[in-house]
């Protein structure tokens, strides 16, 4: 049977992996490493992207200073980064966080970038029409305006940020889901590799169906339904 082949193990075989992988093995401790790596770049490039993205959005000569920058680091290869990082920083917890949030930063502040740039003038003009405070006007005008991009941009880079730390992980670490799959392609077990790539995988999606979204559903609970 060609699923029973030791390069094609059946899921039976990936799941029985998995729950001995956790009992006897490093798996929970690897996970909680990659997903301690990710959570501290996202938060990171999240916040320093969102600051950035205002800024270059409101500010258009800062704007046209860095805007040559922000498109180096939107193409900047992201292994150049990791491996710069690793030989002046050494295989340390600072050098693998700090290249993810090198990479994820740009696209965060041009997505919000973008979004800054959207925003409406009339409702500007509405708030100090009705000599609203500044306060006020960042609560009802601007914060809602901002809202989906800050989404928008937290979802693409969360998707791209778990890729890029299993990818960092292979090239130097002390654990993580990617090193531990690269000891595992040393010794061809396509089933700990698969082993390990469905347990992050099914990790993603409980954050995505637990955390995202039902953040999502409510800072846009007062857009209209569609029809």
């Amino acid at each position: 049977m060609v699923l029973a082949h030791r390069l094609f193990p059946t899921p039976l075989a990936v799941g029985s992996e998995i729950v001995d992988l956790a009992q006897n093995a490093n798996l929970l401790p690897d996970l909680g490493k990659t997903l301690f790596r990710a959570g501290a770049a996202f938060l990171c490039a999240m916040a320093l992207g969102t600051a950035l993205g205002i800024c270059l959005g409101r500010l258009p000569a800062l704007d046209r200073l860095l805007s040559s920058w922000l498109l180096v680091g939107l193409n900047l290869p992201a292994i150049v980064v990791a491996i710069v990082l690793y030989i002046w920083l050494g295989l340390t917890e600072i050098a693998l966080i700090s290249a993810v949030v090198i990479n994820k930063l740009p696209l965060v502040a041009a997505t919000i970038r973008e979004g800054v740039r959207g925003f409406s003038a009339d409702y500007d003009e509405l708030g100090r029409a009705m000599r609203w405070s500044f306060t006020r006007r960042l609560r009802l005008i601007f914060v809602p305006q901002l809202v989906p991009f800050i989404l928008a941009a937290a979802r693409t880079g969360l998707s791209l940020i778990w890729k890029i730390v299993l990818v960092f992980e292979v090239l130097g670490s002390d654990g993580g889901v990617g090193y531990r799959v690269s000891l595992m392609f040393q010794f061809f077990d396509i089933t700990g590799i698969l082993a390990y790539t469905t347990a992050f995988i099914l990790v993603v999606l409980c954050f995505e169906y637990a955390v995202l979204r039902p953040v999502e559903r409510r800072v846009l609970r007062w857009r209209p339904a569609p029809i």
